[in-house]
C-alpha cells in the first residue's frame, strides 16, 4: 500500500490560485481512476478534478473556500500495490481524460504521510500531520499547534481551530469583596447581543461559489486598487442611425442581432492600440504592458455576473467582435463557457446600458488598469455646431481607473481617442 497527493492543478497559464468549492468523496471511499474527487474554482470557472489512481480516499486536506496555490496537496488517496508515495514516470506522463483542466501531477519524490489512516508511519515519529493552510496561518500567527485543540475528524486540527485559538492563561481566583469594599472602576456593560435575523423571520441561503469568488475579487479589487472616475458624453446620432440601417441585412447574413455594443467594443480597441498604458496592469511595484489587447466584456445570467474575453481583440472587425461577443455571451448563458475564455483579460468593457443605466462607476476588474461602462443612448436636446440646438442621441462613457498607474489627463486622452472612434462609423463599410 502507498499514499498518494492530489494537488491543486494547473488551471490555466495566468491562474495561480484556486479554491475548492465541493467534495465529491469523503475519507473511505473507494475511487476508479479518472473519477471526480472534487469542484475547485478560479477565475469564476467551476472546473471538477478528477483522480489519478485506482484506490480508498484516506484523507481530505484542506478547508472549502480556502484560497490555495496552484500544487497544493487536497487530498490523500491510499493506492493498492505502490512501494512508496513516488508516481511512477510512466504514469506521470499518461493524461487523464479532460476537458477544461489538467490532470494534477504529483510529487517526484515525498515521504510517507503521517496521517491518522496510516498509524504506523504516524506512531513511529511521535508527529502529527497539519494542513499546508493550518500550517501557514499557524506560523503567521506564531501559534503553537501543539496547544490547539482540534475540532476535526479523529482530532484533526482545521483551520477555523488555529484562526479561533486564543492563548489561555491560568488565573488565579480572587477573593470575593467585602460588603464595604467596591470596585476600583465601573462595571463595562455587556456588548450587545447581534441582531439575529433568522428570529425576524428572514431567509438565510448560502452564497454559491460563483458568487463568493465574485464577492472575493470585488473586495480585493477596492482595497488594493485606488480607483478614480472619469465620465464623458458623446453624441452617438451616426451609430443610431447606421446600425438602424444596417441591423435587418446583417441579422439576415450574419444569423445574430447587431446590437450597439460592438460599435462600443471596436471603437475601444482602437483605442487601446494608440493608448498602451490602458493596457496595463500594476504588479509589486511595477508596470506590466500586455502585447495582445484581451477585451473583457461583462455577460450577467440571472444570479451572476461572468467576464469572458475576446483574445486578440485588435484582430477583429466590428462584425467579427458581434459574433464573438453574442458566442460568448450564449456560451455564458447555457453554462458551456471554457476555462480558457475567462483568462488573460487586460481591459474590461461593460454594458451597463442595457439594463437602462446612464451613469455608474464600475469595480476595476482585477488586476486590470482600468474597466468602462457604457450606459444608455439617450435623445436629448443639446447645442449644434451652427450655434442653434438639434437632438441628438447621446450617451456617457464612464471610465474607472488604477489611480497607480494612469492619471486624470491620461484618462481623458483615453476617452477623447473613444469619441473620435465612434465618429467614424458612418457607413457599412466601418462594420466590415
Amino acid at each position: 500500500m502507498a499514499i498518494k497527493e492530489i494537488l491543486m492543478p494547473s488551471l490555466g497559464e495566468s491562474v495561480t490560485e484556486a479554491s475548492v468549492t465541493q467534495w465529491l468523496v469523503k475519507p473511505g471511499d473507494q475511487v476508479k481512476r479518472y473519477d471526480p474527487l472534487m469542484e475547485v474554482i478560479s477565475d469564476k470557472v467551476s472546473t471538477e478534478i478528477p483522480s489519478d489512481f485506482d484506490g480508498t480516499i484516506q484523507e481530505i486536506l484542506v478547508e472549502l473556500d480556502s484560497d490555495l496555490p496552484i500544487g497544493t496537496p487536497l487530498m490523500t488517496i491510499e493506492v493498492a500495490g505502490e512501494a512508496d508515495v513516488q508516481q511512477p514516470e510512466a504514469q506521470q506522463s499518461k493524461a487523464a481524460p479532460q476537458s477544461e483542466t489538467t490532470v494534477s501531477k504529483q510529487p517526484e519524490k515525498t515521504a510517507p504521510l503521517p496521517t491518522e489512516a496510516n498509524p504506523k508511519v504516524a506512531n513511529s515519529s511521535g508527529k502529527k500531520r497539519y494542513s499546508p493552510a493550518v500550517m501557514h496561518i499557524a506560523q503567521e500567527k506564531n501559534i503553537n499547534l501543539e496547544d490547539v485543540v482540534g475540532t476535526g475528524a479523529n482530532g484533526r486540527i482545521t483551520r477555523k481551530d488555529v484562526l479561533n485559538y486564543t492563548p489561555t492563561t491560568e488565573s488565579v481566583p480572587s477573593k470575593a469583596p467585602t460588603p464595604a469594599q467596591e470596585p476600583s472602576a465601573p462595571t463595562a456593560k455587556p456588548k450587545a447581543e447581534p441582531i439575529s435575523f433568522a428570529e425576524q423571520g428572514d431567509v438565510t441561503v448560502p452564497a454559491d461559489p460563483v458568487r463568493k469568488e465574485i464577492a472575493k475579487r470585488m473586495v480585493r479589487s477596492v482595497n488594493e486598487i485606488p480607483h478614480a472616475w472619469v465620465m464623458v458624453e458623446v453624441d452617438v446620432s451616426n451609430i443610431v442611425k447606421l446600425r438602424n440601417s444596417l441591423k435587418d441585412k446583417f441579422k439576415e447574413q450574419e444569423g445574430i442581432s447587431l446590437s450597439y455594443f460592438p460599435f462600443f467594443a471596436k471603437a475601444v480597441v482602437q483605442a487601446l492600440k494608440n493608448n498602451p498604458k490602458v493596457n496595463t496592469s500594476w504588479q509589486e511595484g511595477n508596470i506590466i504592458y500586455h502585447k495582445d489587447i484581451n477585451l473583457s466584456i461583462a455577460v450577467t445570467t440571472e444570479d451572476n455576473l461572468f467576464v469572458p474575453v475576446i483574445h486578440q481583440a485588435d484582430n477583429y472587425s466590428l462584425a467579427g467582435l458581434a459574433k464573438e461577443i453574442d458566442r460568448l455571451a450564449t456560451e455564458v448563458r447555457s453554462n458551456q463557457l471554457a476555462s480558457k475564455d475567462m483568462q488573460g483579460g487586460t481591459f474590461t468593457i461593460n454594458n451597463t446600458g442595457s439594463i437602462g443605466s446612464t451613469q455608474s462607476m464600475g469595480i476595476i476588474n482585477y488586476p486590470q488598469a482600468a474597466i468602462l461602462q457604457v450606459e444608455s443612448i439617450v435623445k436629448r436636446v443639446v447645442p449644434s455646431a451652427d450655434g442653434g440646438i438639434k437632438f441628438a442621441d447621446m450617451i456617457n462613457l464612464c471610465l474607472s481607473i488604477d489611480h497607480r498607474i494612469l492619471d486624470g489627463q491620461q484618462a481623458g486622452q483615453f476617452l477623447k481617442d473613444i469619441k473620435d472612434n465612434l465618429a467614424k462609423f458612418n457607413d457599412e463599410a466601418a462594420v466590415y
